[in-house]
Order: structure tokens, then C-alpha cells, then sequence
């Protein structure tokens, strides 16, 4: 169905629009800037705010004066007429912010993952939701929308979490039902590397940069795709699952690294600690291994340069298929860049001509909640928007 050009009231709407548009994306501004660059008249454009401002989602906020004429009235969105929240749920953290309408953090707790079950997550991170909630003296119920970071894939026909070995028990069925119920708001739950992907995006290393893949190394191995500004997750959303790569150390796969897949296997935090006891060197984590290594020793230090050496093969892979403008390197291993940087390119250089630009993640924890946020502002804004009180 055509919409009719002339309806007053769809006309009234996309004015609303255009106008909250910009405010969210620029922010203040008075009526006589906001007529310049939309195109509309001032009239149109002070009908319009006074409707959005009557909903709540617009409010003034200043004036100026001292120069000739009127005073010059000021607008700005209402940042706190919703608020959204990020979920980062991983192996050893659970992570949770609540955040305002331009994506500012106004509660954040990060706790330590100590469930004992998949039941158990569940009713920690509730029980997260309501402490960050506390302490950003707001009531949860006010989130008007919430983006889970989880690893794995959720298939959108069965409803189950795939390709998540590092919580066991966290792909049974009604899992993710259960998840969204304890939290009773309107949410999504996506993969962690694609939510940190889509942070740098937002706030980090990727602003800016139209084509660039987040490589991640830390208890798993994953990478977030953004292509011409977008994320890219592929036909069922397991783009990017390079922990299923082969890996030349690895001839036939053990059952563990066909599960996990073989470049996680011996690439992630796990197979730094696993390679430091086959050299004989007790470390109880690979933040121990890079510690020591950073200390001298030599032994440690021979673990970290074949850990890159893995890892640029890894990026070498990776860019002879996407050839993306930046490589960010993200996770507890990959933030380590400073003592792999030699050795990645080294391997790089080994393996043909391609020169990838690799920085450092400029998030780093924070990365899953920054995308999570970023991803629940493009849906809660649609919401709030649409269910707006409508004027005359």
C-alpha cells in the first residue's frame, strides 16, 4: 500500500522523526539550526518539537541571548526518556550496564562467573540486572529494552545457543526463553564477538572505518565482521567462527578440538597455559605466561612468540578472504599486542605479500557492553518513538 504524500499526519511524523533523528546523532540544537539543516520550515519545525517535547522524548534545554531579536531556545533529546541495558555473559565474567538514550553508561557491575549451572547463570544475572539497577537508583523496569552477549549462535528455528563449549549446558533447550523471562524486558541475545565488533564500531579502534574485523583471543577465539559500516553475521550467523579454522599443528583433530575447533584449541588462553606446561613452565593462566614473559623469561617469551606466530597466521587467513581496512585484536590474550606485535607481523610477512593494519581493541571488557548498548538503542529508540503520545 502507496503511502499518500499529501496525509498531514504521516507528513507530522516524518518531521518528528527526521528532527529527534538528528538531536540523537548531533545533539543540541535550536529551531532555527535544526530548519537549516533538515530543509523544513520554522513553523514545521517548532510544531514538531512541541509535539515531541509534550511526549517526553524532547526537552529544552538552554537559550541563548545577548544578541539582537528573541531569545534563542535550545532543544535537545530527553536522554533519559528510556534506558536500555548490555548484557556480556562469559565463562569467568558476568557484565551488565545500564545506559541512557545516547548510549552513556549510568549503572555498571562486573562480577565474577562463579555458576555452578546453566539454571544458576540464569538467576545471577537476574539478580545483576537488579543490583546495577540499585545502584543507578532506577527500577529495572524502566529499561525499555536488553541485548544479551553470550558465545555461541542462536538458531533462530529451535531457539537453542550452538557452538558454546566454554559453558557447558548453556545450548539446552528453553535455555534462552528462560533467560529473557528472568529478565522481563524486551530483549535479543547475540554473539559476544559480534556485540564487541559492533562496540568498536560505536565507541572504539572501528569509528570511522567502514570494513574491519575484530579477532578476539582469549578463553575462545572468535571475530566480529563489520562490512561497509554493518555488521556481518552471514546466512545463520556463524560468520566469523574462525576458532573452527584448521590449524597446521593439529593434522587430525582431537574430539576437544573439533568441538572447540582446532585454531581455538591451540590459539586461546587455554592453549597458551597448555604450551607453557609441555615447555616445562608452571602457569596457572596465559595472563601468567605474558606476565613472566614481560619479566624475561626466556622460556615464557619463546611461548608468547609462537602464540603470535599463531595468531598472525590466523590474521593472514583472514584477510586473504574479507581484506579488511583494520584488524582489531581484542580478548585477554589478544590485548597483548605490544609483546606480539613482532612476531604476528613476522608470520605475516612469511606468508606472502598482504600488510594488514592491526591496533589494539580501545575497549577492551567493556567492548560486548558498549556493542550490546549500541544494538539496544537501535531498537528501544523504534519503541519509544512509535508508542509515543500522539498530539493533534
Amino acid at each position: 500500500m502507496k503511502a499518500q504524500v499529501g496525509n498531514p499526519q504521516l507528513l507530522r511524523t516524518m518531521n518528528e522523526r527526521l528532527l529527534l533523528d538528528h538531536l540523537w546523532e548531533h545533539g543540541e540544537a535550536s529551531r532555527g539550526e535544526l530548519a537549516k539543516v533538515t530543509g523544513l520550515s520554522k513553523p514545521t519545525v517548532s510544531s514538531a518539537l512541541a509535539s515531541l517535547e509534550s511526549a517526553g522524548l524532547v526537552e529544552l534545554v538552554g537559550s541563548l541571548s545577548g544578541r539582537p531579536g528573541p531569545t534563542t531556545a535550545i532543544y535537545d533529546m530527553n536522554t533519559r526518556a528510556g534506558l536500555v541495558a548490555g548484557v556480556d555473559i562469559g565463562r569467568d565474567w558476568l557484565r551488565l550496564a545500564i545506559a541512557d538514550l545516547r548510549g552513556e553508561f549510568i549503572g555498571r557491575q562486573d562480577v565474577r562467573n562463579t555458576a555452578r549451572s546453566s539454571a544458576d547463570l540464569v538467576r545471577r544475572v537476574r539478580s545483576l540486572a537488579y543490583q546495577v539497577a540499585g545502584e543507578a537508583a532506577v527500577d529495572w523496569s524502566a529499561v525499555n529494552y536488553a541485548v544479551i552477549g553470550s558465545p555461541g549462535v542462536l538458531d533462530p528455528l529451535t531457539g537453542r545457543l550452538g557452538f558454546a563449549p566454554n559453558l557447558p549446558g548453556w545450548g539446552r533447550p528453553g535455555l534462552v526463553e528462560q533467560l529473557r523471562a528472568a529478565l522481563q524486558v524486551e530483549s535479543a541475545i547475540e554473539n559476544d564477538i559480534n556485540l564487541a565488533a559492533v562496540g568498536e564500531l560505536a565507541r572504539g579502534a572501528g569509528q570511522g572505518v567502514r570494513n574491519f574485523v575484530l579477532v578476539s583471543i582469549g578463553t575462545g577465539v572468535g571475530m566480529g565482521i563489520v562490512i561497509n559500516g554493518s555488521l556481518y553475521v552471514g546466512g545463520r550467523g556463524a560468520a566469523g567462527e574462525v576458532s573452527y579454522l584448521p590449524a597446521a599443528e593439529l593434522s587430525v583433530p582431537a574430539l576437544d578440538a573439533r568441538q572447540r575447533g582446532p585454531t581455538e584449541t591451540i590459539t586461546s588462553a587455554g592453549g597458551v597455559v597448555k604450551a607453557a606446561e609441555q615447555a616445562g613452565l608452571p602457569a596457572r593462566s596465559a595472563k601468567e605466561v605474558f606476565a613472566t614473559a614481560a619479566a624475561g623469561d626466556p622460556l615464557a617469551q619463546a611461548i608468547v612468540i609462537a602464540e603470535g606466530r599463531r595468531i598472525g597466521a590466523l590474521i593472514t587467513a583472514v584477510t586473504a578472504i574479507l581484506d579488511p581496512d583494520l584488524v582489531v585484536l581484542g580478548g585477554g590474550v589478544g590485548r597483548n599486542l605490544d609483546m606480539l606485535s613482532e612476531a604476528i607481523t613476522g608470520r605475516i610477512a612469511e606468508l606472502g605479500p598482504l600488510r594488514p593494519q592491526i591496533v589494539a581493541s580501545a575497549l577492551g571488557d567493556s567492548g560486548v557492553l558498549h556493542g550490546a548498548v549500541a544494538r539496544a538503542l537501535d531498537v528501544a529508540r523504534d519503541l519509544l518513538f512509535h508508542r509515543r503520545p500522539r498530539g493533534a
